[in-house]
């Protein structure tokens, strides 16, 4: 059991920080990258920018269940 949330951490972990990495920066992003690099003047984000900001909240979350269920588990085994 501590194995199989070992590994679910370290692949969350992975995939967080691939996520954070896309996120936009000062200059470009994720919208810079598929060739969308014109500002829009409605002030808003893209759809693809807010999908990923849900997307790496909903990672996040299952990245901190996953430590506090880890540390649970190491914890009743000690």
């Amino acid at each position: 059991m501590v194995l199989g949330f070992s590994i679910a951490l370290i692949v969350f972990s992975l995939l967080l920080m691939l996520l954070v990495l896309m996120h936009k920066g000062k200059g470009g992003g994720l919208s810079d990258m598929f060739g969308g690099g014109m500002q829009s003047s409605v002030g808003g984000s893209s759809v693809a920018e807010r999908n990923l900001d849900r997307i790496t909240v909903v990672v996040g979350l299952l990245w901190f269940a996953v430590i506090i269920v880890l540390g649970l588990l190491m914890k009743a085994n000690a």
